[in-house]
């Protein structure tokens, strides 16, 4: 049976996107009312999806910065570690680190900003809030 054939038949099996998967479980964690454990990020999440492939998604965020753990027992409880807006800034962080022009992708962004966007950003810059 070719793989469009089983996704049609069983609708849980189809491939997530690249990133699909991390952006659940960053929403799971975000809305969770505090620290939680792997097991209460599957069940949230829903479908089919495997304790270790949780598992290995927290363990990439954790490496990426977008989430904490904390080991409590044997085990690890985890949380986001940024709000909407923080989690929004590592995701642009991402795709301008897998650039080799960084600049020209910066001045590309920044041509798109609508002019309001624009005196924002200037202003964050010229206030020193953007890392300056």
């Amino acid at each position: 049976m070719e793989r469009h054939e089983r996704e049609a038949r069983h609708p849980r099996l189809r491939r997530r996107a690249q990133g699909e998967l991390e952006a659940q479980v960053l929403a799971v964690l975000h809305g969770a009312a505090g620290p939680v454990n792997a097991a209460w990020v599957q069940e949230r999440i829903g479908g089919d999806l495997a304790y270790t492939t949780v598992m290995t998604i927290l363990t990439r965020l954790l490496a990426k910065g977008a989430v904490m753990r904390e080991r409590v027992g044997r085990s690890f409880v985890w949380r986001s570690a940024a709000d909407e807006a923080g989690l929004a800034a590592l995701r642009m962080r991402k795709v301008l680190d897998g650039e080799r022009d960084r600049g020209a992708v910066l001045a590309s962004f920044v041509t798109t900003l609508s002019p309001a966007d624009e005196r924002m950003l200037r202003g964050l810059l010229g206030a020193g809030g953007a890392g300056g």
